[in-house]
């Protein structure tokens, strides 16, 4: 059963419980979407009925924000730890690796891709790259069918939100053997080494925010979401 904030949907399954599902529905030759849910993302969702309705129509919506945490605390939900995307990708290459699904990085810039890639050969010796494309690429019917030829499984798609859920959606009917789509925005970077992820003490403490805010003040405009958010839990009872 899905939890929903501000009519935005968020699941409650651990990364252990996302995986199960998924091989389930692989193996009944069933599609699945993943995206990552934020405080930002609800809110942006107030005012952009084409981003709720993206994230309410994807299969797995993982709670990616401390603020999801809180807020499902705060109405005795079910959500008692994050879920984030680099870590849910980390899992699935994994999945991956053993169950013999071969994988497509389509995004981020042609570097960065390629030098992911070959972390992630590094780290899963086993798991076959079906292909790998930039997120420069202009034609996209091409792409549609490299990604077909390919034989991948598993695509993970690093366009930036939400032009990468729209790229999925626009494209899932097209690409019938893909049974696995994850949005992952900023991913590839961190599997490529070019960006840090925050330390581990931040990470398991739920403030890998803050860490952020203070590597880049910049973000204290997005990161004010996470107290508008948590206002409107608070006050709007219907959710």
């Amino acid at each position: 059963m899905k939890e929903t904030y501000l009519g935005v949907h968020v699941s409650p399954l651990t990364y252990e419980g996302i995986i199960t599902e998924i091989k389930n529905r692989m193996a009944a030759g069933q599609q699945s979407t993943i995206i990552a849910v934020n405080p930002e993302k609800v809110m942006t969702a107030q005012n952009n009925p084409e981003v709720k309705n993206l994230i309410n129509g994807s299969t797995f919506q993982i709670p990616d924000g401390v603020g999801i945490l809180l807020a499902s605390k705060m109405k005795k939900g079910k959500i008692h730890s994050r879920v984030t995307g680099v870590d849910m990708m980390a899992r699935l290459l994994k999945f991956a690796e053993d169950e013999q699904h071969p994988i497509y990085l389509y995004g981020a810039k042609k570097e960065v891709v390629e030098k992911a890639a070959d972390n992630i050969k590094q780290q899963h010796p086993g798991i076959e790259i079906a292909g790998m494309t930039d997120g420069y690429e202009q034609d996209e019917e091409a792409l549609i069918n490299r990604i077909n030829e390919s034989g991948a499984e598993i695509i993970f798609v690093a366009l930036g939100s939400p032009k990468q859920e729209l790229w999925i959606r626009r494209n899932m009917d097209k690409l019938k053997n893909v049974l696995v789509f994850q949005g992952v925005g900023g991913s590839f970077d961190v599997f490529s080494g070019t960006v840090k992820r925050a330390p581990a003490l931040f990470r398991n403490t739920g403030t890998e925010w803050l860490y952020r805010l203070a590597s880049d003040p910049k973000r204290i405009k997005r990161q004010m979401n996470l107290p508008l958010f948590l206002m409107n839990i608070l006050f709007n009872r219907r959710n």
